[in-house]
């Protein structure tokens, strides 16, 4: 069974990533195989418009195939995860940039990897099975394939929020975080994807799926914005938690304890990422920088500490090292900055 499935009909390209019991966790050939439909179909007159969604029930992408990453710290070929890392943040950039409609349907568990194949699409579409997330902290790792980017443009502090917690959004929160544009009942999905296909006007999939997009519910993460604002303005991650700490809201407290429990080091390069990519100009820029960033992290022992622990034991109990905020040290955010990694 092939991981990847490309077809073309009625003038769509329909990508549909093939590893259900995997979530559809994306491995290096699947990313250079969606990297070659895209290309062959850039040309291509048949094709008007790109469709991605996943097989199965769960989700539309777990993320990265994380397992290889740990595998190559651990066998020192740290060069195969910054291979995978350049290809993977390529094509981030060129569904970014791609001249004809990319439409992502970001069903069920969309995280990670899956926001990278997804969130930087033209026409990005929830429902209300969507669970989108950039969890990278929880493995020692940073947020990346342009989530620092996206997480920079959310209101007022709700990127730092999530950058730091890993936390999920709801379809509605993804609405207003401004990592997708329309809001499609799951059950209506089958129908657009048939209307795509018998448009009458080939450049308008916008309009079509204006004919299924539906009014979300509020958004509960928008609701919360005044407590998060306040307290991850804060100029580091000691200051925030000290700041939630402060707070009386039972969500602010359970934040604080989100935090303790996660790798110091990665959240202290997560929030300098985002803070960074505030003042970036485009998501190459932030690409280069997530870059230099990952390639600094596979170094360091947290990631594949992080990965043993929430995938592969499942014990839930890394080491992280250093091992509290108060040991992490001031130059450890520039260095992971500014970080030069051998040439690809």
């Amino acid at each position: 069974m092939t991981d990847l499935i490309t077809s073309v009909a009625d003038g769509v390209g329909r990508i549909t990533l093939n590893r259900p019991r995997a979530i559809n966790a994306l491995t290096h050939e699947m990313i250079l195989g969606i990297a070659d439909a895209l290309e062959r179909w850039r040309t291509d007159s048949e094709v008007a418009m790109v469709v991605i969604d996943g097989a199965g029930e769960r989700g539309l992408c777990s993320g990265g195939d994380i397992r290889g990453l740990r595998e190559h710290a651990l066998e020192g070929r740290n060069d195969l995860s910054r291979r995978f890392w350049h290809d993977e943040y390529e094509l981030c950039a060129t569904i970014d940039e791609y001249p004809k409609p990319y439409i992502s349907l970001m069903t069920g568990i969309t995280m990670g990897g899956g926001v990278g194949v997804s969130a930087h699409g033209s026409i990005r579409i929830v429902t209300e099975t969507s669970r989108v997330a950039m969890p990278e902290t929880r493995i020692g790792f940073s947020p990346d394939v342009g989530g620092t980017w996206l997480l920079a443009q959310a209101p007022g502090e709700l990127g730092t929020y999530l950058a730091l917690s890993g936390a999920t959004m709801n379809g509605a929160d993804a609405l207003a975080c401004g990592f997708a544009d329309y809001y499609v009942p799951a059950d209506r999905l089958h129908h657009l994807l048939q209307a795509f296909g018998e448009r009458a006007d080939p450049g308008s999939p916008g309009e079509v799926v204006l004919l299924f997009d539906e009014t979300p519910p509020p958004s509960e993460l928008e609701s919360q914005r005044e407590w998060i604002d306040r307290c991850y303005s804060a100029d580091s991650v000691t200051e925030i938690i000290e700041r939630l700490r402060a707070e009386t809201s039972a969500e602010a407290q359970a934040a604080a304890d989100e935090l303790d429990v996660l790798s110091p080091m990665a959240l202290t390069v997560a929030l300098a990422a985002v803070r960074r990519a505030r003042e970036l100009s485009s998501l190459r820029d932030a690409l280069a920088s997530e870059y230099r960033i990952s390639s600094w992290l596979a170094e360091q022992p947290d990631l594949a500490e992080g990965i043993r622990a929430q995938v592969v034991d499942k014990d839930r109990a890394p080491k992280w090292v250093p091992s509290s905020l108060a040991a992490v040290p001031a130059s450890l955010a520039e260095s992971a900055l500014s970080h030069e990694p051998p040439r690809h």
